[in-house]
């Protein structure tokens, strides 16, 4: 029990020093991926279910190759590819937001840096610590989680394109 104690205090004492910047980098990771792992959850379990529906409707259709049946086929295909890309613009866009969220941090805690050297001069290192140490903390944490967000939305986008190619293929005239 200590070391989960020990663990949690750690953690705050990295989220007090890395200030307010720190907290909204935290709030927009943790949506960022509750955003990726919603869309993996949607790719694995839901899709293919509605892929099959797709596919099921389109193969108790009589008519197959009519204009109407091929705006039918590309409605469908496109109604794939929205489901299949919800979130992932507000994905790409946390992921580039994050380090500028680190940059906003670095930039506050060098005008602490500035503020302890206007006060007491250079001879005060332990205060300009405290401003540098902010100005670490938070482009570490926003260049770390827009990284992990970076891989994740490549590799979601082209899965998407994979699955949109998919449906296509299924719904192909015959």
């Amino acid at each position: 029990m200590t070391n989960l104690s020990d663990g949690l205090f750690q953690i705050e004492l990295l989220m007090e020093s890395g200030g307010t910047v720190l907290w909204l980098i935290l709030f927009s990771s943790v949506l960022m991926w509750t955003l990726i792992i919603e869309r993996y959850l949607f790719v694995v379990f839901t899709h293919p279910k509605q892929m099959k529906k797709r596919i099921q409707e389109w193969q108790e259709r009589q008519d197959r190759n009519s204009w109407f049946a091929v705006q039918i086929r590309q409605g469908m295909i496109t109604e794939s590819r929205i489901s299949l890309q919800r979130y992932l613009m507000t994905i790409r866009t946390l992921t580039v937001a994050l380090p500028m969220l680190g940059l906003l941090g670095t930039v506050g805690g060098m005008i602490q840096t500035f503020d302890v050297m206007t006060v007491f001069g250079t001879g005060n290192a332990r205060g300009m610590a405290g401003g540098i140490s902010v100005a670490l903390i938070t482009t570490m944490g926003g260049l770390l989680t827009a990284l992990s967000g970076l891989y994740f939305s490549t590799q979601l986008t082209q899965r998407t394109e994979r699955e949109v190619d998919k449906v296509a293929d299924a719904l192909r005239r015959e």
